[in-house]
């Protein structure tokens, strides 16, 4: 399996899901994310949200993968 598969590319205006491996770090999934779903603005993919609104949530289908949310 990938460590990273986007499960969601669009969730609302700027923002994507991914589901990773639980170590993998904010730019490997920054440069899968600008690669395989570029974002169409100029700065692309930029941050990866971990807590706070878009907080790191268990996936309920691979034990020991999370799913994160990405922004531009």
């Amino acid at each position: 399996m990938d460590k990273v598969i986007i499960t969601k590319p669009i969730v609302g205006i700027c923002h994507m899901q991914v589901c990773t491996e639980e170590d993998i770090t904010d730019q490997e999934i920054l440069d899968v994310c600008n690669s395989q779903n570029p974002s169409g603005t100029t700065s692309g993919w930029q941050s990866v949200i971990r807590h706070g609104e878009g907080e790191l949530i268990d996936c309920d289908k691979f034990l020991g993968r999370k799913h994160f949310l990405v922004g531009c």
